[in-house]
């Protein structure tokens, strides 16, 4: 208790809180955007349950891995060498996780594009491609390696499990809050459906990347994708100043 009561009123403690809150928000995009792209295939009464259980799964696996840290850590250790290389369990997660998602987008943008197929692929709720139990399945897998990952990235930052805790149920609750609105906001723009795609197409080549120890800075990454939503948000905004107002008689061109 005194350590707590200590470390609570250190000012580095709450930059490095803050800090890890921020880092864990941002690494929780991309899983939130998974999520919401892969229960959208769900028919509508089942997409929030099955959002809640794949964020708490997310929360439980970060939690249980905190509190195995000293195992977390020797993830990273070298176990074998390849063509002059020498690969980590970290790295062959990291590599798996980022297969799987360059194959989901991909196969997911694939769907997309062939009209001849896209009746099987209604978001309406009338008809899923999708079980609950398959979609949870795969959220899982995707947040195994997010989390490994997260939990990686915070211990580098800071040596406080306490800050560690506090910034995964943060950054999990407002996950748990946004998820709804965003899966409704993919919904209904269907243009947003394929950026979100090559989001997760542009994370899953950074695995990759990452996992064979070519290093790509974060901060490169999200700034795309901000730059790429904020483009987005001005199509939308576009678009929607186009549609003739309700109740007003398109004009004609003389």
């Amino acid at each position: 208790m005194d350590d707590l009561i200590q470390l609570a009123i250190e000012p580095a403690a709450w930059v490095a809180l803050t800090t890890l809150i921020v880092m864990e928000v941002v690494l929780g995009i991309d899983n939130l955007i998974f999520i919401s792209i892969l229960t959208n295939k769900l028919p509508a009464e089942h997409r929030t349950r099955a959002r809640r259980i794949g964020i708490g799964a997310a929360l439980a696996l970060r939690l249980a891995l905190l509190g195995t840290i000293a195992f977390i850590i020797t993830l990273t250790q070298p176990i074998f060498t390849l063509f002059g290389h020498s690969f980590s369990w970290r790295d062959l997660i990291l590599i798996g996780g980022g297969l799987f998602l360059v194959w989901k987008a991909t196969k997911e943008i694939h769907q997309k594009v062939d009209s001849d197929r896209s009746d099987l692929f209604s978001t309406d709720g009338k008809k899923a491609t999708l079980g609950v139990a398959a979609a949870i399945g795969q959220i899982l897998v995707l947040d195994l390696v997010f989390s490994i990952d997260s939990i990686i990235t915070a211990v580098g930052m800071t040596d406080e499990l306490a800050i560690m805790v506090i910034a995964v149920l943060v950054a999990v609750t407002l996950m748990l809050v946004a998820a709804d609105p965003l899966g409704r906001f993919i919904e209904a723009n269907p243009s947003v459906v394929m950026l979100a795609l090559a989001f997760l197409l542009m994370i899953g080549m950074a695995l990759i990347a990452e996992g064979f120890g070519a290093h790509v800075p974060k901060g490169y990454i999200y700034s795309a994708m901000a730059f790429s939503a904020a483009v987005e948000v001005l199509n939308l905004l576009w678009r929607r100043a186009l549609k003739p107002k309700e109740g007003s008689e398109p004009e004609l061109l003389e």
